[in-house]
């Protein structure tokens, strides 16, 4: 049996703000903008990099915007990640070091919260694992 998790939807309020927010300030490709029938339109917006992507739009889901949390990003280096989303104007934390793996949480203008973890050392990994 083979199956990959490749969209998560994310509930938002205004779709053209989250959409220039995910493209323009996080970097997100606009992979498609369509309404496939009438009052259900889909964004799909994939993060560089990433084989996984994310929907916004409307007539898709009955969560309230705001509502999702805890959808986590992997970056190789999140120093330099978070200095280009700082750059481009994300409101980002600082980078937390949570014994050995980092992270830094952000929200979209809906307050979707994220959270960016920075790729887990080897030896981290190996110490971690049976």
């Amino acid at each position: 049996m083979e199956m990959r998790l490749e969209v998560v939807q994310v509930p938002v309020a205004d779709v053209d703000r989250s959409k220039s927010f995910y493209v323009e300030t996080l970097g997100f490709a606009l992979d498609h903008d369509v309404e496939h029938i009438p009052g259900m339109r889909v964004v799909q917006l994939t993060p560089p990099g990433s084989a996984a992507s994310i929907v916004i739009g409307t007539g898709m889901t009955s969560m309230r915007p705001g509502s999702l949390e805890g959808l986590q990003l992997v970056a190789p280096d999140l120093g330099a990640v978070r200095t280009q989303l700082l750059e481009r104007g994300a409101d980002i934390s600082e980078i937390q070091d949570m014994g050995g793996v980092q992270f830094a949480h952000f929200a979209d203008p809906d307050g979707n919260r994220w959270v960016i973890q920075g790729a887990t050392p080897p030896d981290f990994r190996a110490a971690h694992v049976d």
